[in-house]
């Protein structure tokens, strides 16, 4: 068991006699729910915003109209990036058959979103009930054909490398050559290299891109602009990043923050 796991609290959800539990909050930027675990399956939803959500497997970014599936008992910390709405189902353990037993971020379209909307008004969902029982249902029927979303960082395990990953995270736009950071941490490039490879199955170079994209959204997320968020994150041209938002989320950042600004919440 980690540290980390260790000290992570329980936030028990009062109402177990529901299959479903919806909770609404809001968040302001900067604001970050400490570690803790629940005793029920979760699918965390950012109507508004975007969460970064942590655990010591590895790091999940939350961008709106995205959610990120917790596990029972999985202790995580969340942290927001401009103002956010939070929308979250709690489910009884494993009545989400489709689901991992491992976090992961998926899309919310239009359909789930409101189906999402709708149990967060009601705030339970009983089988017992006729009308709840079928949301409940076509709840499930979306999840189960919902498209997962590759806004995962992996953390690695061997000391080597999460030293590396540490370096990285603590300053996402570090521009010094990957020869060096391995240097400084003991280790060859080519040592480095592998160990990434073994223990989150990607290159560090791929790593280190998708840490700069996730930076780069927290960024955009609290109100910055295009250019200043792709500096900021290490991107060498604002088209750099441009590309790679768009290659991961299938469009620019200023139409998708363009879009989602222009939601009423």
């Amino acid at each position: 068991m980690s540290i980390k796991r260790q000290h992570a609290v329980l936030d028990p959800i009062s109402d177990q006699s529901s299959a479903v539990i919806a909770l609404t909050r809001n968040y302001p930027g900067g604001h970050e729910i400490p570690w803790h675990f629940h005793d029920l399956d979760q699918l965390l939803y950012a109507y508004r915003g975007v969460m970064t959500v942590s655990t010591s497997d590895g790091t999940w970014i939350v961008p709106t109209y995205r959610a990120v599936w917790i596990p029972a008992a999985l202790a995580h910390t969340i942290t927001m990036s401009g103002m956010v709405a939070m929308r979250s189902l709690y489910f009884r353990r494993r009545i989400i058959k489709s689901m991992p037993r491992t976090c992961c971020v998926v899309s919310v379209p239009p359909l789930l979103r409101e189906l999402i909307a709708g149990a967060s008004e009601l705030g339970t969902l009983n089988r017992a009930n006729r009308t709840q029982r079928h949301l409940m249902l076509m709840i499930a029927d979306q999840l189960r054909a919902i498209n997962m979303e590759p806004l995962r960082l992996p953390t690695p395990t061997d000391p080597r490398a999460m030293r590396v990953a540490e370096i990285l995270r603590s300053d996402p736009g570090e521009r010094r050559p990957f020869a060096l950071l391995c240097k400084q941490v003991g280790a060859s490039k080519r040592t480095v290299e592998r160990l990434f490879l073994r223990d989150v199955g990607m290159t560090c170079g791929k790593w280190r891109q998708q840490l700069r994209l996730m930076h780069a959204m927290r960024y955009l997320a609290e109100g910055a602009k295009v250019t200043d968020a792709a500096l900021q994150s290490g991107y060498s041209t604002p088209s750099a990043f441009v590309s790679m938002f768009r290659k991961t989320l299938g469009t620019t950042p200023r139409a998708y923050f363009r879009e989602v600004g222009n939601r009423n919440y």
